[in-house]
Formats: C-alpha cells, structure tokens, sequence
C-alpha cells in the first residue's frame, strides 16, 4: 500500500517538494527539464561510467576505478578532489554541455535508473560498471545523507524514511527496480556488475576484475599497491560511519 502524508505525519510538506515524477520515477529536482537531453546524450567508445544507486559506495569504487584506469600513483590521488574529475551526469554542475566536451577517455558517474541512461549506453557504445549495496546497509547511510543535507531538510524518524524507502518515495526511485535492472544487463559485454560487499570480503579480486573489464595494462607492483591503498580508504570510510552525522559528510557524499 503506498505510503501517505497520514502515515509519517512529521515529515515535512517541503520534503516531498524536492522531487518530481519522470516516466513514473521519482527523481531529484535537478533532472527537471533535461530528461530527454540525458536519453541523447552522446557517448564516446572509450568512456567509463560508473552507475549506482545512491548510497552504494560510489566513492569508494569511483577511487578504485579512477586508480585503475588512469595507472594514478596513490599517493598523488590522495591530493586531488577526485569528484572534480568524475562528474555526475544528471547533477547541475559542471553542466551537460561541460561534460560533452571534456576530453577522452572520459571517466562520468550517474544514480540514474538503467532505463534513463543515455540511448548510447544500451547499445554497447562504452564501458558501464555498476555496483549494488545491501539494501539493509544502504538505508542507514541513505537516512544519515537525508538529514545531514541542508537541501533536503530531513526532519523524520528512521521508521519513516525507510517506509519511504520501500515505497518508492525517494530521489532515483526504488532500489529493487534500479538493480534488477542492471542484473538483468549483467552479461552485456559492456557492463562489469559489482556488489559494494565485495570490496570488503575479496578488494584483490575485484580491483583485478576491473583491471580485465577496462583492459588495462597492470603489473604485480602496482596490483598490490592500488589493493592497499583501497583496503586503507575502506578503513577510513568504515571509522567514518562510526562518527556523528556532519563529522563524515565528506565520506557520504554520494
């Protein structure tokens, strides 16, 4: 049964006002008016996209891939605004226009369902590695984002946002859809699908996944160098979600 005002009477009016319908998802009010811009955007071959719902470790895989695929020294990422060199599709900055003309190889995030992703995209035209979270984790962190946000102005209980969560009343709209779609798309040659557990059981395997799907020369030396800087940046983020909501916020921002 769909959630109602009734049924979480202290969440504020203005919090549904944040959002907007689109094809029947709920999406973040940014995406107004620049849907079918997205759906046209053009795709270069050698691009990397990295896609997942929000809350699903992206900064943590966006580190990983970025090290990956540029051969980056860790110690030289670790003095860079990594966001800054991978930017949010659908966000308004740097804008759609910014991003079409960078220049390649092209590294572009996005929270977008499948479906909304660029025409290009589901025709194979470049590299899309997606990464999904337990739900259960996921809610928390997702939670904690909302009320952290000035923008968002969360003011509920857990029990209400995670009513909302499994109805569907959240930015980029339900979690189950969003990752039964990219499952379903799990052996298109031109999507890699990770799970966020992973990078916590088995980093090695994974960064070594990653070293295959983009195709990528890699060495033993620099394997194991990327696995320990990512094992150290896990760490960090883990203690990070131990602190008081606003002390991490840096580490939640996706």
């Amino acid at each position: 049964m769909a959630e109602s005002e009734a049924e979480t009477p202290s969440t504020p009016v203005e919090f549904e006002s944040k959002y907007f319908e689109y094809n029947g998802i709920r999406l973040p009010p940014f995406c107004r008016g620049k849907m079918e811009e997205i759906a046209d955007f053009p795709v270069r071959e050698n691009d990397i996209w990295i896609v997942t719902y929000p809350k699903s470790g992206t900064s943590l895989l966006q580190e990983i891939v970025y090290l990956v695929s540029q051969g980056a020294d860790p110690d030289e990422i670790g003095l860079m605004n990594i966001d800054e060199q991978l930017p949010v599709l659908e966000y308004p900055q740097p804008g759609l226009d910014i991003i079409k003309e960078l220049t390649s190889p092209r590294l572009i995030k996005s929270h977008l369902p499948y479906r909304f992703l660029p025409t290009d995209l589901h025709n194979g035209e470049s590299k899309v590695i997606y990464m999904a979270r337990n739900p259960k984790d996921l809610v928390v962190s997702y939670y904690q984002f909302h009320r952290s946000l000035r923008t968002m102005s969360y003011r509920g209980t857990f029990q209400e946002f995670c009513r909302r969560f499994m109805n569907d009343r959240l930015g980029y709209g339900s979690w189950f859809d969003h990752v039964h779609e990219f499952w379903d798309h799990r052996l298109d040659s031109n999507v890699l699908f990770l799970k966020y557990e992973d990078m916590h059981k088995d980093l090695g395997t994974m960064v070594e996944q990653l070293v295959r799907f983009l195709g990528v020369p890699y060495d033993k030396a620099q394997l194991e160098s990327t696995v320990e800087h990512c094992h150290q940046l896990i760490d960090q983020c883990c203690n990070a979600e131990a602190l008081p909501i606003g002390r991490a916020h840096w580490l939640f921002s996706f």
